[in-house]
């Protein structure tokens, strides 16, 4: 790979987990996986929203920094680049379309001092999926506090993330739309994916669609 921090990004249900432990696995690359699964504010969020947003945010954000502290300070010698499946940014982003005001007016203040602290990627890939075709990967994968993300929900990340690449000058980010891929269970998609991943880029966004 010709990068040596990579960041797999895309809403929820978009396949960046996969994606990012298959290449760590082809390319022998040291994995960052989100542990978002050991937040206790996740299925009380999907329930009551309004309640639970900030703490739920907060939480993310402190462990999302920990993590991502940790192991990026930590080079593993025999490991040729590193791999994440999340990037810090995505922290702002849900917070942006679930906190109130006033909520994210402070939230906004801890993270910039966490974001400071953090390096940036130096390739960010979005994978675009659409909607529709995000819903049936989740009903898939069938995690029950998922199961009633509703549309709105998704298109308001989806949208996040987009308000984010556009003003982003500085870092390099390949928007790929993945809508017709199955990377998943089909090599050659795989594999085009990963020859896009290994090309230079230009800071900006640069899109590829397949």
């Amino acid at each position: 790979m010709n990068h040596n921090f990579i960041s797999i990004e895309g809403n929820i249900g978009a396949g960046k987990t996969s994606l990012a432990s298959m290449i760590a696995r082809d390319f022998n690359a040291k994995l960052i996986l989100e542990q978002f699964e050991e937040n206790a504010f996740l299925p009380k969020f999907y329930k009551e929203p309004d309640k639970y947003a900030f703490p739920l945010e907060m939480a993310f954000l402190a462990s999302r920094f920990q993590q991502l502290k940790d192991q990026l300070g930590d080079r593993e010698l025999f490991k040729t680049f590193t791999i994440s499946d999340y990037y810090i940014i995505k922290s702002l982003i849900f917070a942006g379309k679930t906190l109130a005001m006033d909520e994210l007016a402070l939230y906004n203040r801890f993270f910039q001092i966490i974001h400071s602290q953090l390096p940036k990627p130096d390739l960010f890939v979005f994978l675009y999926v659409e909607t529709p075709k995000l819903q049936e990967n989740i009903k898939e994968r069938g995690r029950d506090y998922e199961q009633e993300i509703k549309d709105e929900y998704l298109d308001k990340i989806q949208n996040g993330y987009f308000e984010f690449m556009r003003h982003e000058r500085d870092m390099k980010i390949l928007l790929m739309d993945t809508n017709n891929l199955d990377f998943v269970h089909n090599k050659k998609d795989y594999q085009l994916i990963v020859d896009e991943i290994n090309k230079e880029y230009k800071p900006g966004i640069n899109r590829v669609t397949f």
